[in-house]
């Protein structure tokens, strides 16, 4: 079973990494109880499997210990982290036929040109008022491509910033802003046509 989730403060997280360096198993399970449920959160997300998403989670922390070494904390802790998962993510779907990737749409933007749109996120525990509703969440989120999925996790379920996830997925900040408009409409339409149908189309 994983353990809750626990905070560290950033002095912490220095000497806990000080420790690691020098083979300190104890130091890096401190590490592991603050983190793992956030990475497996987005891991299971992202592969839509639970025994996979188990067998990633697992494998991200064991490659975090054994590259500890290399981690140089021009990065977060946490950006490097999710950055090992999120490769590791896309190295296992590329096994398995994860649907069609509509991230093409992206062309559509330029990269650097400022995206206008409210930053309201997305939200599953506010969002989900009933069962249904929450299936639809889900299945909107399945149906997205790897590449918006990602993002939209990363932002509104880990709050990260542009700036980290252009960091955590290695592309252009203006790349992260585009896909996150274009996960929040995808989003919204699939919550507006269910709403939409919920109420016979009377919205307004």
């Amino acid at each position: 079973m994983l353990a809750t989730r626990r905070q560290i403060d950033a002095a912490t997280e220095q000497a806990l990494l000080a420790q690691c360096r020098r083979q300190d198993f104890e130091a890096f399970g401190k590490i592991v109880d603050a983190y793992q449920a956030r990475v497996l959160g987005f891991v299971r997300r992202f592969l839509r499997n639970e025994d996979e998403a188990l067998d990633v989670t697992q494998e991200v922390f064991i490659k975090a210990y054994q590259s500890m070494s290399r981690f140089d904390g021009r990065s977060s802790l946490r950006t490097w982290l999710f950055r090992i998962a999120y490769n590791l993510c896309i190295d296992r779907s590329r096994r398995v036929d994860r649907g069609p990737d509509f991230s093409s749409l992206e062309t559509t933007f330029v990269e650097d040109e400022p995206l206008e749109f409210a930053d309201h996120r997305w939200n599953p525990e506010d969002l989900v008022l009933n069962e249904e509703l929450g299936s639809v969440v889900e299945r909107a989120l399945a149906a997205m491509s790897e590449k918006l999925r990602t993002v939209l996790i990363l932002h509104d379920k880990e709050d990260m910033g542009y700036e980290e996830i252009a960091l955590t997925v290695n592309v252009p900040v203006g790349t992260v802003k585009s896909r996150l408009f274009l996960a929040r409409a995808h989003m919204q339409r699939w919550i507006g046509d269910y709403l939409g149908h919920a109420t016979g189309g009377q919205l307004g």
